[in-house]
């Protein structure tokens, strides 16, 4: 009986070790969610309802340590400005396709099927302002392709000081 209460005081100590050493979760930062819409070229409008990344913290957490997105959701991030920009994958368990936005919200490229916690960079190839993640075949399935037109969130704060 002592050796059973030892053992398991042992494994409970082993858990709580192994808990401080992991890395932040997604709940340590906060998103607010917006409706946003994409219209393909084919005319068909699909809604979303996203999760909005204003600021560093909330950028360098993306949807890192998900494991699960409902499909009518996803995360924009919003970079303050027009320039390359370039992503990975690390920590993100969700494969995704990533949409690279203009400041008007029109779809410029279009990165399908990132693979989950890769560290290869994903670059947008031309200066962007926005990114929308999706889920993983997203892209394909609706037909968003360049040229698509995201109507972008009337709730869009503005970027918010890093």
């Amino acid at each position: 009986m002592l050796s059973l209460r030892r053992a398991a005081r042992s494994v409970l100590v082993a858990a709580a070790i192994l808990g401080a050493a992991l890395p932040a979760r997604a709940a340590d930062v906060a998103f607010e969610k917006a409706p946003l819409t994409i219209r393909t070229l084919d005319g068909k409008t699909h809604a979303f309802t996203v999760e909005l990344a204003v600021n560093s913290d909330q950028r360098a957490q993306g949807l890192m340590y998900r494991r699960e997105m409902a499909a009518d959701h996803g995360m924009l991030f919003d970079f303050a400005q027009t320039r390359p920009v370039m992503m990975w994958m690390k920590n993100t368990f969700l494969p995704l396709d990533m949409l690279f936005l203009s400041k008007s919200g029109k779809v410029e490229t279009v990165h399908q099927n990132a693979v989950p916690q890769s560290e290869a960079i994903i670059d947008s190839r031309v200066p962007v302002a926005y990114v929308v993640e999706l889920n993983a075949g997203t892209a394909k399935e609706l037909a968003i392709t360049p040229g698509a037109q995201v109507n972008l969130p009337a709730t869009l704060p503005a970027a918010k000081p890093d």
